[in-house]
């Protein structure tokens, strides 16, 4: 392996040729390629429906089948409707880490954690754009969403807490498997258990507006990839609500292009193939309210040297970031904190025109254990006996690494960071015991924060009326306001939780 600046990303010069974000305006303005709210009546109500429910959810990941789940518990008859051919989407490939303020577990360790402190991360990583009501709910009932989860569901989660980038002290919850199908998996037996209904393969075409009010979808059924067009169709009726949790649209290059011009298909992205955005547009196409578009988070721990999501971020995000540095390989020196939120750390990578090496020890490596063994098969990770050969390998300056692993060591035994501020609060050690493990890390497009608008029922908001759209209601990822500019790591579990929860009730009763 080389560290070779032509390697196939994003370019500092294209990324850097545009300063900051896109601006909200145009996110509004390309936001639906050309549709005006005035076409929302244009798909007529069939004479005859196919398939009638009370709820219909689009989206099986965290969001939707929380709704199916609540929507079900009020008397719903329920169906999930699933465009790919399996269930979950992203949310059954993320990390399994769910933010949680208050939990059992946090008082068991003596963590000291509010609220207030929770939202002060979580704006400070969005910049102060969060919709400070959503975003306060979310913190409020993080440990209401994670004692259901655990509880009432059956998630099994680990007695330890994990400190996430951006966050002031260790909130994060996660799966014992690590992922996020440890969520999606019970939620997927508990449908089943309660009668839901689950169908995938299925491509929301149009929704279907009689007198302002959502009644149901236009659907085209066994979809495959392509045939987006197609004419083979069936209309579902909802009696009280469409819930629309059908995620964001970071794999989705052209329309993720129009909002933030940077972002082109050179740039890979975390997100399954599927994450598009073709429900979001036609959230807008009936009216709904789209904000922040152009918000578009980049993974700090995503590698060059796998594809999509990968293995990973878990290495970075449990052992690498927490228990040892990032640096530089051509100066051999850390540039940012390794616990900053994913926005700082991802632009500090992308300014040094090259991906970063990440490098810990045997002893801050074993919290992501049980994946560095498939990393050292695939090449992502590799293994040295000494400071030196990684070095050569990764052609870092030596005398520079070697005098900056002394520096940080030092911080370590005092338990203060003055360069960068790092948090020292997860027991860390010096990094001195061999072997010495490292990866590459290259930042890629990961999450959308910006979607459609919605009111803390998940209603969503109408752009002219500043009313809710009747019969219509949003969560999770396709959704915006709760996060601002920048997401804070392991918040969108318990967003689209919390959320979800909310739109599947509402809609039962609607």
């Amino acid at each position: 392996m080389s560290n070779n600046k032509n390697s196939a990303h994003l370019s500092r010069r294209n990324f850097l040729k545009f300063t900051g974000a896109a601006t909200a305006t145009s996110g509004l303005a390309l936001a639906g390629l050309g549709v005006s709210t005035a076409e929302a009546t244009t798909v007529s109500v069939p004479k005859k429906w196919d398939e009638i429910y009370d709820v219909v959810v689009v989206g099986s990941g965290f969001a939707g089948l929380s709704a199916a789940i609540e929507a079900k518990l009020a008397g719903a008859n329920v169906i999930v409707l699933e465009k790919m051919p399996v269930l979950g989407g992203n949310s059954s490939i993320n990390g399994g880490g769910m933010a949680v303020m208050g939990s059992d577990i946090q008082k068991t360790q003596g963590v000291k954690d509010s609220v207030d402190l929770m939202l002060d991360d979580m704006f400070k990583a969005g910049l102060g754009l969060n919709y400070p009501v959503q975003a306060r709910m979310v913190a409020e009932r993080s440990n209401e969403a994670f004692e259901w989860c655990r509880d009432y569901l059956g998630v099994k989660f680990k007695d330890t807490l994990a400190h996430f980038g951006g966050h002031s002290v260790p909130r994060t919850h996660t799966t014992t498997i690590q992922s996020g199908s440890g969520f999606v998996d019970p939620m997927i037996a508990k449908c089943e258990e309660l009668g839901v209904k689950i169908e995938k393969k299925i491509y929301v075409k149009r929704l279907i507006v009689d007198d302002n009010r959502v009644v149901g979808l236009e659907i085209i059924p066994k979809y495959r990839e392509g045939k987006e067009n197609s004419t083979d169709v069936k209309f579902l009726k909802a009696n009280k609500g469409v819930v629309m949790a059908a995620g964001g649209f970071a794999a989705d290059v052209l329309y993720r292009t129009t909002q933030d011009p940077r972002l082109g298909s050179e740039l890979d992205t975390t997100n399954h193939k599927g994450a598009t955005a073709e429900c979001l547009k036609e959230l807008i196409r009936v009216g709904g309210n789209p904000v922040q578009l152009s918000w578009i988070q980049l993974g700090p721990w995503a590698s060059p040297d796998e594809k999509g999501f990968g293995l990973a971020p878990i290495f970075a995000g449990y052992a690498a970031y927490p228990h040892g540095i990032m640096v530089d390989p051509e100066t051999g020196k850390r540039f940012v904190n390794e616990l900053a939120d994913r926005k700082i750390r991802a632009d500090a990578i992308i300014k040094t025109g090259h991906p970063a090496i990440c490098i810990v020890d045997e002893v801050g490596m074993q919290p992501a254990k049980h994946v560095v063994g498939k990393l050292l098969e695939r090449n992502v990770v590799h293994k040295f006996d000494t400071i030196k050969e990684l070095a050569e390998f990764y052609k870092i300056p030596y005398a520079e690494l070697e005098a900056q692993v002394k520096r940080y060591n030092d911080f370590v035994s005092n338990n203060q960071d003055p360069e960068f501020g790092k948090p020292l609060e997860m027991g860390q050690k010096s990094m001195a015991t061999a072997p010495f493990y490292a990866a590459r890390f290259w930042p890629k497009a990961h999450h959308t924060m910006g979607g459609i608008e919605i009111d803390t029922e998940s209603r969503v908001i109408n752009i002219e009326t500043r009313q809710p759209i009747p019969g219509l209601f949003a969560a999770g990822e396709i959704t915006g306001g709760t996060h601002g500019a920048c997401r804070l790591g392991t918040v969108a579990i318990p967003d689209c939780i919390v959320f979800g929860r909310i739109a599947g009730t509402m809609a039962a009763k609607a």
